[in-house]
């Protein structure tokens, strides 16, 4: 049928073959990272090699339908993951290398799928990061560096178009190896709800940057942090971002805190936020 589609890395078509592949992919087991309903997460060795296995097993029309009725587009299979991963590759933001995917049936509400990528081995969160500088306080070269290298990221994210949707620094990871060499080089993950457009909605890149926001506020960053942040990520003056375009983060800042008082059930202090974003230009 035109809607099952099957492909494999050559390195991996040694382990994943027979007559049915694909019932063979869906039917594996591993280590469990992620298991709800409709979709799990696992990871196995194949061909010596570690890999992540995202298995769609079919959301049911009452999930379609609350999706659809609370505004939210589906997610009913790995496809999406995969343009995400293609469309990220294109636009130089590295991501989990795709190495196989797989899809079976043509009814949104029963599709099975999966997606299969190589595991990036040695890597920390940045969420996992800013726990350890709860610690012990990083270097400020090396935080500043960072900093910067995650506006270019979300700046160069966001000006191609696209929405992460659960843009938290638990999805961005630090190679640690890379940082051994004194490189700093991010991967973002965990794509299955990215959004992909010829460009950004102007709500779309609020939610992702309030989501940023809100779960950097434990990272110890001070005003002047948040401020470089800014600059970088938006490519002009600090003038020009408080004269054209105040009112967007005073909303992405008045969200953040709505996200952190829901969690923490009390509001972040001045020096969490890095100061209240301006009243007037």
């Amino acid at each position: 049928m035109a809607c099952d589609q099957l492909w494999l890395t050559e390195d991996l078509q040694p382990s994943l073959k027979g007559r049915d592949v694909f019932a063979q992919v869906m039917q594996l087991n591993g280590d469990n990272f992620r298991d709800v309903p409709g979709r799990k997460t696992i990871r196995v060795t194949l061909g010596g090699q570690s890999y992540f296995i995202k298995q769609h097993f079919g959301v049911g029309w009452g999930e379609i339908f609350k999706n659809l009725l609370s505004f939210k587009w589906p997610i009913v299979s790995a496809s999406t993951e995969k343009q995400a991963i293609e469309k990220l590759g294109s636009i130089g933001i590295a991501t989990t290398p795709l190495a196989g995917f797989g899809s079976r049936g043509c009814s949104p509400a029963s599709m099975q799928s999966f997606l299969i990528t190589r595991d990036l081995g040695n890597i920390i969160s940045l969420e996992d990061l800013a726990l350890q500088w709860a610690q012990i306080p990083p270097n400020a070269d090396f935080k500043r560096r960072l900093l910067l290298a995650v506006a270019r990221l979300a700046g160069r994210l966001h000006d191609s178009g696209l929405n992460h949707r659960d843009f938290y620094i638990c999805h961005i990871c630090l190679d640690l190896d890379q940082l051994q060499q004194d490189n700093i080089h991010l991967y973002l993950i965990d794509l299955h709800r990215m959004g992909i457009r010829e460009t950004i909605r102007p709500r779309d890149r609020m939610k992702d940057m309030a989501a940023l926001y809100f779960s950097a506020m434990g990272a110890g960053l001070s005003p002047r942090d948040y401020l470089r942040f800014l600059r970088v990520y938006r490519g002009k003056s600090l003038r020009r971002v408080w004269r054209e375009e105040l009112a967007f983060w005073q909303q992405v800042q008045a969200r953040a805190v709505q996200l952190y008082i829901k969690l923490h059930k009390v509001e972040p202090t001045l020096a969490q936020m890095g100061g209240r974003v301006p009243s007037q230009p």
